[in-house]
């Protein structure tokens, strides 16, 4: 057999009988899941509603069998949510599917005014606190007159929004990897079992 990272693999007869082999090529449709954090002060049902979104307008993701948005567990800091969906692997690459359907959710909850709490360093105080920011000003000399100028500092400028395409250059569309794999299926020299048996004695070389 050659997986998925071309590696050809040779699986003993007692293995296959004794095992429970997944075969992800006998049906055509493929279910993944992955997890979203939300803060416990955001409203679990508009951000299931955020998510679910992203899902029916993605091109990839199959409406039947229906994606879910289910609460799964309460971390630390986030309210963890549990996004279902389905796609056709002889289609599309789960794989790239699950990253373009990742990163649309993080977006999708950041317009929606839902950051994904970060638990390391979010800090929460029961009552209201003044805190003032005292930044150092830099000093210019203007070289014609000889004197000093204050510089303010400048207030850093806003990221770009992320983009909204559906797949970018880094996942490489959302093809499947299929006729990739068949070509270096084709590629490979199948091991001779002969030489194997050998090896294992020592006798190979």
């Amino acid at each position: 057999m050659l997986t998925l990272d071309g590696n050809l693999v040779q699986i003993p007869n007692t293995t296959v009988y004794q095992s429970v082999l997944r075969n992800f090529s006998s049906s055509p449709n493929r279910r993944v899941d992955f997890v979203v954090g939300i803060g416990y002060d955001a409203l679990v049902p508009k951000a299931q509603e955020v998510a679910m979104k992203v899902l029916s307008d993605h091109p990839a993701v199959l409406a039947d069998p229906e994606p879910w948005v289910l609460v799964d567990n309460f971390g630390k800091a986030t309210v963890d949510l549990r996004v279902y969906f389905w796609l056709d692997g002889t289609k599309h690459s789960w794989l790239k599917v699950k990253s373009s359907v990742m990163r649309l959710v993080k977006r999708a909850f950041q317009e929606n005014g839902r950051p994904i709490p970060d638990e390391a360093r979010e800090v929460k105080f029961l009552n209201e606190l003044d805190v003032r920011c005292h930044e150092r000003p830099t000093f210019q000399r203007n070289t014609a007159t000889d004197k000093q100028s204050v510089a303010l500092p400048v207030s850093p400028t806003q990221p770009p929004p992320e983009t909204d395409a559906v797949a970018t250059d880094a996942e490489g569309g959302l093809k499947t990897e299929a006729i990739n794999i068949e070509e270096q299926a084709r590629l490979a020299r199948p091991a001779d079992e002969a030489n194997l048996l050998n090896s294992a004695n020592g006798k190979g070389r």
